[in-house]
């Protein structure tokens, strides 16, 4: 039910198609995060228009606000939400680290305070995996501990191996076969600790791995070696997921390194702030100079936004607070990575990838790209400092 199929191969970067029971994917691929059951401000529509393959669902806001039993009445997150494709869905872990001053972690799970109301809210690894088997999504993710940066070695030691007590306990309890549980690698940025969770977790032989506790603070120069350590370690054969990553030269250098899956609310969050994603950076619409330029935000971008519009409207917009500005700028910014990881697809199919990559991200920095950006081009020479 779940196959994933290498298609071509460019140094460590992969091209796959990614089997679902609502489709076949094609990674390397990027995926707008609905928190709530909505990709902000986007509908269905748009969202299969600008080339969305998988949207994501948050266990933890999901389960308390409708709550699972609404979202499994109306057949899952495709009918509950009308995007008729794949789902995945988080595990509720990543708030184990957000809410921190909300929450107690033990062996039996983790207990919260509700951001809503207040109330105690008990998530284990059972109630984990019985939330996401009624969201109904197509991938759903063991439950996890990501611990905050920075962290203490023993601590980060602590809850991987906790994480990995906690994911034979999601699969002991997982019966839905048309959904693929991933486990999570864990280990912070620390090698050693990486390898001790990858020895404890890749036994389990899920359909698909991701590698978690990264993108939390740490900085790039710590964060692309964790990821060049860990994903060179996962099989070959099964889909690699690094969570929560989405700015662009993250996206370019994550594919260098063989990662297939992404996701994050950077496009959207950054286009709500008024910001515009481009080849040669992000673009301020807030600014002045916007407010007199005729052009699209992106004469080569296919999306409505760049069709239509000009920056000088959309920067009137914004200035007149009209909620179309926000929306466009985040069709446009999700549109921006999807063509993005469609160019890296074509450059691997070529074999080309390499190349493509320096001179993307010789645009993109402006001529000053920096180091961690040029190792994870070439990991086969990279060394981490």
């Amino acid at each position: 039910m779940f196959e994933f199929t290498v298609q071509a191969r460019s140094g460590r970067a992969r091209t796959a198609q990614f089997a679902t029971p609502r489709g076949t994917v094609q990674t390397p691929m990027f995926m707008p995060v609905g928190t709530q059951g909505t990709v902000k401000g986007i509908s269905p529509q748009e969202l299969t228009e600008i080339g969305s393959q998988m949207i994501l669902g948050n266990t933890y806001h999901l389960m308390l606000r409708p709550g699972e039993a609404l979202v499994e009445a109306h057949g899952g997150l495709p009918g509950f939400t009308a995007y008729p494709g794949p789902f995945l869905t988080d595990s509720g872990g990543f708030q184990v680290m957000s809410l921190g001053h909300m929450r107690k972690i033990t062996e039996e799970g983790v207990v919260f305070k509700s951001h809503l109301d207040g109330s105690l809210v008990n998530l284990t690894p059972e109630r984990s995996v019985q939330v996401q088997e009624a969201l109904g999504a197509d991938v759903i993710m063991a439950f996890d501990e990501c611990p905050p940066f920075p962290a203490e070695r023993e601590y980060i030691r602590a809850s991987l191996e906790r994480t990995i007590r906690w994911l034979e306990r999601c699969l002991t309890v997982k019966r839905k076969s048309e959904q693929a549980l991933f486990a999570i690698v864990q280990g912070g940025i620390h090698e050693d600790l990486r390898q001790r969770s990858l020895d404890l977790t890749l036994p389990f032989g899920t359909p698909g791995f991701a590698i978690g506790g990264l993108a939390v603070g740490e900085s790039k120069e710590e964060m692309f070696p964790a990821v060049a350590f860990t994903a060179e370690r996962l099989p070959e054969n099964k889909p690699r997921y690094l969570m929560g990553v989405g700015h662009p030269e993250d996206l370019v250098a994550g594919i260098a390194l063989g990662v297939d899956m992404f996701d994050c609310v950077y496009p959207t969050r950054t286009g709500r702030f008024g910001y515009a994603l481009t080849d040669v950076g992000r673009l301020n619409m807030n600014s002045s100079a916007p407010r007199r330029q005729l052009e699209p935000i992106d004469p080569e971008c296919d999306c409505y936004a760049c069709r239509h519009y000009t920056r000088a409207y959309l920067a009137h917009l914004l200035r007149a607070e009209e909620m179309l500005a926000p929306r466009m700028l985040s069709l446009h910014n999700l549109r921006y990575l999807h063509r993005l990881v469609e160019r890296a697809r074509e450059a691997i199919s070529r074999g080309q990838f390499t190349e493509w990559a320096t001179e993307w991200g010789d645009t993109y920095f402006k001529g000053q790209t920096p180091e961690w950006f040029r190792k994870a081009l070439h990991p086969e020479t990279a060394r981490p400092d």
